[in-house]
């Protein structure tokens, strides 16, 4: 079992939050990020608590880039050894991850995953092919259509590998510079377009999906293990303006409601991962106890108290394809981006509780081994195994015989 990692990244102040004046209103120290509670600050009551002014959140990673020339600023450079790496690696060693960025529109989460030209984001840093998701339909980026309007593709669910996209393309890369030029073409395909927050805005959900196959031989057998990286971009949620046209409004209405039933999603599996490391306590504190009434008081404890949650992941295509990076067999890193001005603290004090609760997810990562190929080696262990316990059982008994003999 393994935790959903998570890291946090303060982006710097948009023009638009300059000229508001551009209060800012949070810091970072080592692994630690503090808000100003700007609830607080507006009561007029003198006797709040200090502690109840700064709200305060603990990560796995955390990068202030707000100020490019400033001592503490983390760039692109930074970021890549610990999450890119962390990707690599596990992906190496079989298991499925998934990467995927959060937060408000233009908190900086295309940024850290494409970054420009100029400064390479996590996702070329990586390599990738990917799809979108558009108004809660999936659409093929890489497939060249003949006519305007591509036909949406259907989300299915196999019983071992998990959620998967029917009729999606697949592109086998040799090179790095192979994988660029499908990702050059995929991001020229994505909707974006000027929202009242940011002027580029992400339209869509967009994830970057490589198949990641090793071959090799071990002590003269076959071994194939596979891996599949998830680079998720995820689109931000904003609040509807009616000054924009209605297509505007639409895509915003389904932007946000794949991105609360992210939300709910991630509340639900926290809640339940907490139930559960709740309960192992409880039972391993009992079981150190003596006599009968502890063992049936642990099982008071841990079978008669609050049921788990169910996880709606078939409520929004975002989640549904996202079912195996939270709370499945994947390896999952959230990177949450904000934005430091106080004109934002609504969105960024719920981005960061949100982050909290992603962090205490457990996920049960496995490595994906080929079936027969595992059962091959099984089987050659088995044999081993027996014909050890042969010459052990012929070690033992060949000086009995001898002494018969004599």
């Amino acid at each position: 079992m393994a935790n959903v990692r998570v890291a946090v990244r303060v982006r710097p102040l948009s023009a638009r939050e300059r000229q508001d004046g551009g209060r800012i209103i949070v810091d970072m120290d080592d692994k630690q990020v503090r808000i100003r509670n700007m609830k607080v600050d507006r009561r007029v009551d003198a006797h709040v608590d200090a502690r109840e002014r700064l709200l305060e959140f603990t990560f796995d990673f955390c990068y202030w880039s707000l100020d490019p020339e400033g001592p503490r600023h983390a760039s692109q450079e930074e970021v890549r050894p610990d999450l890119g790496v962390s990707v690599l690696s596990a992906a190496e060693e079989g298991y499925n991850v998934c990467l995927f960025a959060y937060g408000q529109t233009g908190s900086g989460k295309t940024y850290t995953m494409m970054g420009t030209p100029d400064s390479m984001g996590l996702t070329p840093r990586i390599c990738q092919v990917h799809f979108e998701i558009y108004n809660e339909r999936v659409r093929d980026l890489l497939r060249t259509a003949d006519h305007k309007k591509p036909t949406p593709l259907k989300v299915r669910e196999h019983p071992d590998t998990g959620p998967y996209v029917q009729g999606l393309s697949q592109h086998l890369v040799s090179d790095y510079r192979q994988a660029v030029v499908l990702l050059e073409k995929g991001i020229a395909n994505r909707i974006t377009a000027a929202t009242h927050v940011h002027d580029g805005s992400s339209r869509s959900h967009a994830i970057f999906s490589i198949q990641y196959t090793q071959a090799s031989l071990e002590n003269g057998l076959p071994s194939e293990i596979s891996s599949k990286i998830n680079l998720v971009d995820l689109a931000g949620s904003e609040r509807a303006d009616p000054n924009f046209c209605r297509d505007r409004i639409t895509e915003g209405a389904n932007i946000n409601k794949s991105l609360v039933t992210l939300g709910i999603v991630i509340s639900a599996l926290a809640q339940n991962s907490q139930m559960f490391s709740s309960c192992q306590s409880i039972n391993s504190v009992t079981s150190e106890g003596e006599g009968s009434f502890a063992g049936s008081q642990s099982s008071s404890l841990s079978g008669g108290g609050r049921r788990h949650c169910f996880i709606p992941y078939r409520d929004s295509v975002l989640t549904w394809l996202l079912k195996d990076s939270l709370g499945g067999n994947s390896k999952t890193i959230m990177i949450a981006t904000i934005s430091p001005s106080c004109g934002s603290y609504s969105e960024t004090a719920s981005t960061l509780r949100y982050a909290g609760h992603a962090r205490n997810i457990v996920n049960k990562p496995r490595v994906n081994e080929d079936a027969n190929v595992r059962l091959i080696r099984e089987l050659r262990e088995e044999i081993d195994r027996l014909k050890n316990m042969l010459l052990g059982y012929k070690m033992v008994l060949s000086p009995f015989f001898t002494l018969l003999s004599h």
